[in-house]
């Protein structure tokens, strides 16, 4: 004899929620989920800082330059204390330094170059870097997000030819500002202007930047032909 065919809609079984209160309550949660508990806004969910870099690869070349110019140094040292002669880079070094003067132009040239090294890698300390990032608005505590130029200059462009009348446009973004160079066509260049501010200042409002660029809109017609 064949078996009978199983029912794929079959009830489940039933459970005893006195026994299993947990069960019925989760049952129902998945049936009418609630509302997903959103975290607190943070003090500053306005906006947030821009991103730092790691700046790891002046990092790794400081540190590898310190280490084993201070590793010679040190075996230089030790190797004198110990009876033999110092390294010839040494004493040249010690020689130079006490025959030439302090306004000799290779002296010069050399702390020139040591200072500007000096300064670039403060420079490099106390400014964040990735330029190339616009920070954006953040309504959550624990989200950041940023634009790239580019993504930004996209948008822009894409907003300038929906205008009508606009037939090409182009944009250079800026962390502080935009640059929109507009071509029009075939209808009058003030209304153009004042649809195209309008979309603009639209667009700008929906990138959701914490500073808001300032847009410079230069429009001119299609020029003469032949």
């Amino acid at each position: 004899m064949s078996e009978p065919p199983q029912d794929a809609t079959r009830p489940m079984p039933a459970v005893d929620t006195e026994k299993h209160p947990g069960t019925q309550q989760h049952s129902d949660t998945e049936q009418h989920p609630g509302p997903e508990r959103q975290p607190a806004l943070s003090p500053d969910a306005r906006g947030s800082g821009r991103f730092w870099s790691a700046r790891r690869v002046p990092s790794a070349l400081v540190a590898l330059l310190t280490l084993g110019g201070a590793g010679l140094l040190l075996y230089d040292v030790v190797a004198v204390r110990a009876g033999y002669p110092a390294m010839y880079w040494r004493r040249a070094l010690a020689r130079q330094l006490a025959e030439r003067p302090l306004d000799d132009i290779p002296v010069l040239a050399g702390a020139a170059f040591v200072t500007a090294v000096g300064l670039w890698l403060i420079l490099l300390a106390l400014t964040p870097g990735l330029r190339n990032l616009l920070p954006m608005l953040r309504p959550r505590y624990d989200v950041r997000a940023a634009l790239t130029r580019d993504a930004a200059a996209q948008v822009l462009r894409d907003r300038a030819v929906e205008v009508s009348g606009v037939r090409e446009a182009r944009v250079r973004m800026r962390r502080r500002r935009a640059d929109v160079r507009v071509i029009s066509h075939f209808r009058d260049p003030a209304e153009v202007r004042s649809d195209l501010d309008t979309a603009l200042a639209g667009a700008v409002t929906d990138l959701g930047m914490v500073r808001r660029p300032k847009l410079s809109v230069r429009l001119r017609g299609p020029g003469k032909k032949g």
